[in-house]
C-alpha cells in the first residue's frame, strides 16, 4: 500500500487503527472511519504539480491524493470516472439573480451517475487485496456503478437491489454482468442484507456508508472544484455548493476532499455545503435543524428514489458537512423535485430525480433569503434523467400524435 495512507479514525470516539486492523467500521462502536492520509508525506512530495500539470482527465489525476494504486484498467470505464463538465447555464443564474452559477453533470460518468466515483476506488482497493466478490446493496445508481467498474477489469460483482428499483437501472445492472438479486424489501433490507452475506461468504462489501473507501472516491468531486472554481477563487462570498442527500455519503465525500486539501494547505476558503433531501426522506436534516446528531430513522416515501432511504448509514458526517462549513439543509417536495427536472432541462441538462433535488433546493434557497446577488454557486446533478424515465415524463406535457400531413400539422400549430 502506498505510503500517503496510513490508517483510519472514528468519526464518533476518534480512535485511530492501522490499515490492517478494520476493514469497515469502528469495532468500538460502529462508527464510520475516516481514512487518514499522511499529510505531511505528501506536502514533501511534488503531488500539487503532479496534479495540475496531469493530462489524466479522469478522477485519477488526483491519485498522490487517494488511498489506493493505480488499478490499471487503461482504456476502460474504470479510467473514465471523474473528470465531470461544470455547465454554466447563464440563464438560470439571471433567474435566479446570483453572480455565478455552474452545474456539475455527473451524469456524464460512465454508468451515468456520481456513484462511479466511489465504485472506481473500491474496485480498485478490491483488486489490491485480492477481494474473489464484491457485493454492494443499491437502490440501482450505486450497483450500476460497481457493476460497470468491476465489467471494466473482470472482477465478479454481486447486487441486492429493491426489487421496487427503477428498470433502466435494472437492466443496466443485467447488461454490466453483474449478479443480480432483487429484494423483497426497500434499500435497508437490501443493506443489511449485504452486510450478512459478506459476513457469511468473506465477500468484499462496497455498502455505501459502510466502506471507507466509498468516501474517498466521492471526495474526487470536491477536488474538480477546487482545481476549476476555487484556484484563485475571488467570489465576495465562499462559494456554496448544492448537493441532495440520502444517506449522506456524498456530501461527507465532499467535505472529506475539502479538508484533505486544507490539511494541505492548498484550500484558502471552505466553501459552503447545502445539503438538500426531500421531505419524504429527511432524516439527516431533522438532526440537524434538531442541532443533533442523533439520526432517528424516517420511513422514507419520495419518489427520488436516489435518496430514498429509512436510516442513512452516514448521518452523522452528513450533518457536520453542513454544519461545519457554514451551511444548511434544506428539504423540498417531490413535486418541487419534479418541476426541477423540467427547469434543468430547458438548458440542456438531463437530471434524474435525485440529481434534480439539488437544484430544487438552490431554488428554496433563494426563496427564503439564503443565497444573495453575491453568491456564487455549484449545484451537483447526481444522475441522468434517463435514469428514471417514468419521473421524467411526470415533468413534462406528453407529445401530440397528428396524422402525417400539413393540414393537420398547421391545425395543431395554430391551438
Amino acid at each position: 500500500m502506498a505510503k500517503k495512507f496510513i490508517g483510519y479514525q472514528c468519526s464518533l470516539c476518534g480512535k485511530s487503527y492501522s490499515t490492517e486492523e478494520v476493514t469497515y467500521t469502528c469495532p468500538h462502536d460502529g462508527g464510520n472511519l475516516d481514512v487518514i492520509l499522511d499529510y505531511e508525506h505528501i506536502q514533501l512530495t511534488d503531488a500539487r504539480e503532479q496534479i495540475l500539470t496531469s493530462r489524466e482527465p479522469s478522477l485519477w489525476r488526483y491519485l498522490p491524493l487517494l488511498p489506493v494504486n493505480d488499478p490499471g484498467g487503461l482504456g476502460t470505464p474504470l479510467r473514465l470516472a471523474g473528470g465531470t463538465p461544470l455547465m454554466q447555464p447563464e440563464i438560470l443564474a439571471r433567474a435566479l439573480g446570483v453572480s455565478k452559477l455552474w452545474v456539475k453533470d455527473e451524469g456524464k460518468n460512465p454508468s451515468a451517475s456520481f456513484k462511479d466515483r466511489a465504485s472506481a476506488v473500491v474496485v480498485a482497493r478490491a483488486r489490491e487485496i485480492g477481494a474473489e466478490i464484491v457485493v454492494t446493496a443499491s437502490t440501482g445508481n450505486a450497483g450500476a456503478a460497481l457493476a460497470c467498474m468491476s465489467a471494466a477489469i473482470g472482477q465478479p460483482a454481486i447486487i441486492f437491489a429493491p426489487k421496487t428499483a427503477p428498470q433502466a437501472k435494472v437492466a443496466q445492472l443485467l447488461i454490466f454482468g453483474a449478479q443480480v438479486i432483487l429484494v423483497d424489501g426497500n434499500y435497508d433490507s437490501a443493506f443489511d442484507l449485504t452486510i450478512e452475506a459478506s459476513k457469511e461468504f468473506g465477500w468484499y462489501c462496497r455498502n455505501t456508508g459502510f466502506n471507507p473507501f466509498t468516501v474517498e472516491g466521492k471526495k474526487t468531486a470536491a477536488f474538480e472544484i477546487w482545481e476549476h472554481i476555487l484556484l484563485g477563487y475571488r467570489g465576495k462570498q465562499p462559494l456554496m455548493i448544492f448537493v441532495s442527500v440520502g444517506d449522506g455519503n456524498i456530501i461527507s465525500g465532499l467535505h472529506k476532499g475539502f479538508k484533505d486539501l486544507q490539511q494541505l494547505g492548498w484550500l484558502e476558503t471552505m466553501p459552503r455545503i447545502m445539503g438538500v433531501q426531500s421531505y419524504g426522506s429527511a432524516a439527516i436534516s431533522n438532526a440537524f435543524h434538531a442541532g443533533t446528531e442523533v439520526i432517528t430513522p424516517v420511513s422514507a416515501t419520495t419518489l427520488a428514489d436516489s435518496i430514498s432511504v429509512d436510516l442513512p448509514r452516514d448521518g452523522v458526517r452528513a450533518v457536520r458537512a453542513a454544519r461545519q462549513t457554514g451551511g444548511t439543509y434544506i428539504n423540498v417536495t417531490d413535486e418541487e423535485i419534479v418541476k426541477a427536472i423540467a427547469t434543468l432541462g430547458k438548458t440542456g441538462i438531463f437530471a434524474e430525480p435525485a440529481g434534480s433535488t439539488a437544484y430544487a433546493g438552490l431554488e428554496k434557497a433563494v426563496q427564503q433569503g439564503l443565497v444573495g446577488a453575491d453568491d456564487e454557486i455549484v449545484v451537483l446533478n447526481t444522475g441522468s434523467g434517463l435514469k428514471d424515465i417514468r419521473a421524467a415524463m411526470m415533468a413534462v406535457s406528453p407529445a401530440p400524435i397528428i396524422e402525417p400531413t400539413i393540414r393537420e400539422l398547421k391545425k395543431h400549430l395554430k391551438r
